[in-house]
C-alpha cells in the first residue's frame, strides 16, 4: 500500500482486504460453520468527513485520562460476536460499564497464527481465548476487537463493557488484539493494513489522538505485542507514519 494514501484510502483498501504471552494455547473442539466475508458499509454517515465531529485538541498530559467520548454503536463491517460464540459475558462477575473511550491499546494474543486462514480458524481461536479468560475468572474475553491474519476484524467483548487487557489500565481503554505471536513471527501485511485503517476509524469515532494509542508494554509490564508488532507501532505512529497521517 502506498505511503501516500490518506485515511479514507486506508479504510477502503485495508479494511476491504477482509474484514498476552499469559494466554493458554488450547483450542475449542467445537465445529464452526464457514461464514461468507462481510463487506464494509460505506453508507455509514460517520464515513462522511463533513458529518464527523472535529477532533479535540491534543492537550492531554502524561499520566492523565481525558474526558472520554461515549461509544457510537456497532462498527459497520466488523464480524459480529454472534458469528463465533453464543456465550454471553458473565455479568454476575465484576463487570464495569465502559462509559466512553479515551485511549486505545494494541495487543497480540501470543499464540502462533501462521495456520489461521479461514473464518472457522479465526472463530475457533477467539473462542479458545475467551474460554481461557473466563477460566481466569473474568467476565468475558478481555479484548474488544480482534484482527486475524487475513485482515478481518472481529467483535470480541461488547464495547459498552470495560475490557480486561491491561492490568489497572482498563478504564476507558479500547483493546484491539492481533492474532499471532509477534516475538516468533511477523504480522501479515493484510493484518497491518487493517490495523492502521481500523485504528484510524476508532480514533476518529472517539476523538482519540495518536498520542493516546498505546501498546500493552507501553502502559503495563508485558512483552505484548511482541517485538515485531511493537516495532511497527512505533513506526506507524511516528510523524511520517501511516497512522499519524491518517
Amino acid at each position: 500500500m502506498s505511503q501516500d494514501l490518506n485515511r479514507r484510502d486506508l479504510l477502503r483498501t485495508g479494511l476491504l482486504l477482509g474484514t498476552a504471552a499469559w494466554l493458554s494455547g488450547c483450542q475449542s473442539s467445537g465445529g464452526v460453520t464457514e461464514l461468507p466475508p462481510k463487506q464494509w458499509d460505506w453508507s455509514d454517515p460517520l464515513d462522511d468527513p463533513s458529518k464527523a465531529p472535529p477532533l479535540a485538541q491534543n492537550s492531554y498530559k502524561p499520566g492523565t485520562v481525558p474526558t472520554p467520548n461515549a461509544p457510537i454503536g456497532p462498527v459497520p463491517g466488523v464480524i459480529s460476536r454472534s458469528q463465533w460464540t453464543s456465550a454471553k459475558p458473565i455479568m454476575s462477575r465484576e463487570a464495569y460499564a465502559m462509559a466512553g473511550v479515551a485511549r486505545i491499546t494494541v495487543h497480540h494474543d501470543a499464540l502462533p497464527s501462521t495456520g489461521i486462514r479461514s473464518m472457522s480458524d479465526s472463530a475457533r481461536r477467539l473462542e479458545s481465548v475467551r474460554q481461557s479468560h473466563v477460566r481466569n475468572g473474568w467476565v468475558d474475553i478481555g479484548y474488544h476487537y480482534s484482527i486475524d491474519p487475513m485482515g478481518r476484524v472481529w467483535e470480541a467483548r461488547p464495547n459498552n463493557l470495560q475490557g480486561a487487557h491491561v492490568k489497572n489500565q482498563n478504564e476507558h481503554n479500547l483493546g484491539v488484539m492481533l492474532m499471532g505471536n509477534f516475538n516468533e513471527h511477523a504480522p501479515t501485511s493484510d493484518a497491518l493494513n487493517t490495523l492502521d485503517a481500523f485504528l484510524a476509524e476508532m480514533m476518529r469515532r472517539y476523538r482519540v489522538p495518536v498520542g493516546r494509542v498505546f501498546t500493552h508494554q507501553e502502559i503495563g509490564p508485558s512483552a505484548c505485542p511482541g517485538v515485531r508488532l511493537q516495532r511497527y507501532m512505533v513506526a506507524t505512529r511516528a510523524p511520517s507514519g501511516r497512522l499519524a497521517r491518517a
